[in-house]
């Protein structure tokens, strides 16, 4: 029998609510040594998908590494979003060895897994392989991470994907987060986001708004 095509999502998106983000080590010591993305551009990915999440309400968790006695102060970008927010300070590289952030995702308690941070090659490859192995699905959003070369970053990208982690972008994170258009209750968060760190697209909706008064949908 052919195949019958409704309008139905495929399972494989992310929605808002069934998935937890782990925002991991956005801090100075680890931003000086990555050179696979320039900087700027990293807080500006990083920043675009905090405020995604903090604005559609998903679960996050922030976490840091030896915060105060060698690696710095996480990013604000990260950290604005979720006022009030405790950071989950480690002494392991790989956060899914970290009893206070098992105890948090489990307490949130999603079978999806959402990673971004720095460095690709330790600090996202340890929670993915380690989350991946306990049943869990993970996503990880590949231009909010960084490593020492772009060599070491698209190496760890070829081991998560090997191992079942799906990788997107931080634009696709908060366009998938809002899908609809006709959402009406967040098209002004997600364009909000967009205009102030979306690149050229967020350029684009300022434009079409300025000289024609146009919106999406």
């Amino acid at each position: 029998m052919p195949i019958s095509a409704t309008p139905t999502p495929s399972p494989l998106l992310l929605t808002p609510k069934d998935h937890v983000l782990i925002l991991i080590d956005y801090q100075s010591q680890m931003a000086f040594a990555t050179h696979s993305i320039d900087i700027v551009s990293l807080r500006n990915n990083a920043s675009l998908i905090a405020q995604g999440a903090s604005g559609f309400g998903v679960p996050t968790i922030l976490t840091t590494v030896a915060e105060k006695s060698f690696s710095g102060p996480m990013f604000e970008e990260v950290t604005t979003p979720f006022p009030g927010q405790a950071l989950l300070d480690r002494t392991s590289m790989n956060t899914w060895e970290d009893a206070a952030v098992i105890d948090n995702v489990n307490k949130i308690g999603k079978d999806r897994i959402v990673l971004a941070g720095l460095w690709t090659s330790v600090c996202i490859v340890g929670p993915a392989l380690s989350a991946l192995a306990q049943g869990y699905e993970v996503y990880f959003i590949t231009d909010a991470c960084g490593d020492v070369s772009i060599e070491a970053h698209e190496r760890a990208v070829d081991r998560i994907v090997q191992a079942g982690g799906r990788p997107m972008t931080s634009l696709q994170y908060l366009l998938e987060l809002q899908r609809d258009w006709a959402r009406t209750e967040t098209y002004d968060l997600t364009t909000g986001i967009a205009r102030k760190v979306g690149g050229g697209y967020g350029i684009g909706i300022n434009y079409a708004k300025s000289m024609f008064g146009a919106q999406e949908g």
